[in-house]
């Protein structure tokens, strides 16, 4: 039976100073002062490891590219942007399209017993095959572990997958701020342009260089905007830019090894350390831990994680000259640097008393600095892309073995072209 609440035996309080079991003496009660609680580091803690976490992620992200970074990073990898399965990601990635299991290797349910022979039918697949074989050009063939760049497209079909790729990317977040920041610069920068060039007379009253005419007012009304956007790319991304200053200093400098592999990962998708070709073909990021005690650290972007992805052709690409990582971060600080002075150009002075050259000559200069960077990126995003390949889409898997079976072949390479020199020897892949 249940006692009722008069008889229940009120729970014993714990005696301040009295030992526990292990010795140590019990910890204040809650009638104590709050100046004897001690055991209150737990906050403070987690406030300092969330610190510590967002630090260490800061470190180690990529830079959020801008406008022309970004452009040059797209323009470079097309075709690593398709809606393509790599060829490591298929249960036959060890085979050329030549041996992919043809679709009359089992017979199907139509067959009958009264069909062909099939030992027939397969003798001359083979014999077709082999004589096939025979006729592909050195430079048409597989690479060793079976790879293939994917075949060149008519202009449709590149519209097709470069449009699949841009869309792709224009529904990402960052695709979509890119996108939209990008029409921006193009349709006030155009605008800008058409008002310097005069093309509307109607706007010039009383006359195209009159201070209150429509045309000079819409002119700063569009440098204005422009500025702001360039603001946008040139202050919001300066802390990454500095970052990245920083490790190229330690590295140039002080020869810290580390600036330069965390430059290296960060810039992954275009930037290969020296001594890179070294590594074996098959190691990446999902298996560097098991292969890093092997090789000098030196060739290994830091974090190890930030390494490039194993190459689709088993060949790595040659070391990228260190200069060009060097200016484009200059370039990218220096945009920083212009876009700075040319804010102060805009907001320190009124259309009134700003000098006519200033707004022209900051914006040219931040914009060219800007789209040498991208430049840069694009061709050395493409250079790598032509070495380690680029993933192959079903249907071009499938025209590649189609059309070897017809005695059609792609060179391969990522232009589909006869790259063989005139003197006859093969080109280096």
């Amino acid at each position: 039976m249940a006692p009722s609440g008069n008889d229940v035996e009120p729970f014993p309080t714990i005696e301040e100073g009295l030992p526990t079991p292990s010795g140590q003496e019990r910890p204040p009660t809650s009638n104590s002062s709050p100046d004897q609680i001690v055991n209150r580091p737990a906050a403070s803690s987690s406030l300092s490891g969330r610190l510590r976490r967002a630090s260490k992620g800061f470190e180690e992200s990529s830079v959020p590219e801008g406008f022309m970074a970004a452009t040059g990073s797209l323009a470079s990898s097309l075709f690593s942007m398709q809606s393509a399965v790599s060829l490591r990601n298929k249960p036959n990635d060890e085979m050329s399209p030549s041996q992919l299991p043809s679709a009359d290797a089992n017979p199907t349910p139509l067959e009958t017993v009264d069909a062909p022979s099939s030992a027939e039918t397969s003798k001359v697949k083979q014999e077709n095959a082999t004589s096939t074989s025979e006729a592909e050009p050195p430079a048409a063939a597989p690479f060793d572990n079976g790879y293939h760049f994917p075949p060149r497209h008519t202009f449709a079909q590149s519209s097709k997958l470069g449009l699949m790729a841009f869309w792709k990317y224009v529904t990402t977040p960052l695709g979509f701020a890119v996108t939209i920041y990008g029409l921006n610069v193009v349709a006030w920068g155009g605008m800008l342009f058409l008002l310097l060039c005069n093309a509307s007379p109607a706007m010039c009253h009383p006359d195209c260089d009159d201070i209150n005419s429509p045309r000079r007012i819409w002119i700063e009304i569009d440098s204005q905007i422009l500025n702001a956007l360039f603001c946008v790319t040139g202050f919001g991304l300066a802390p990454w830019r500095f970052r990245d200053l920083w490790y190229l200093m330690k590295y140039r400098i002080m020869g810290d090894e580390i600036g330069l592999r965390r430059l290296a990962g960060i810039n992954r998708a275009w930037f290969r350390l020296p001594g890179s070709t070294d590594l074996p073909i098959s190691v990446g990021p999902d298996n560097i831990g098991e292969n890093s005690a092997r090789h000098s650290p030196s060739v290994i972007p830091y974090p190890e994680t930030a390494i490039p992805d194993a190459p689709l052709t088993g060949v790595r690409a040659r070391p990228t000259r260190v200069w060009k990582l060097d200016l484009v971060i200059w370039l990218m600080v220096w945009n920083t640097f212009l876009q700075a002075v040319l804010s102060g150009f805009m907001w320190g002075m009124n259309r009134y008393n700003r000098p006519s050259w200033a707004t022209g000559l900051f914006i040219g200069l931040a914009f060219t600095v800007a789209g040498i960077a991208g430049y840069i990126i694009f061709l050395e995003g493409k250079a790598v892309n032509t070495v380690e390949g680029v993933p192959v889409s079903d249907e071009d898997l499938q025209r590649l073995k189609q059309d070897r079976e017809k005695g059609i072949f792609h060179f391969n390479n990522i232009k589909d072209k006869d790259m063989t020199p005139k003197d006859g020897k093969e080109a280096k892949r």
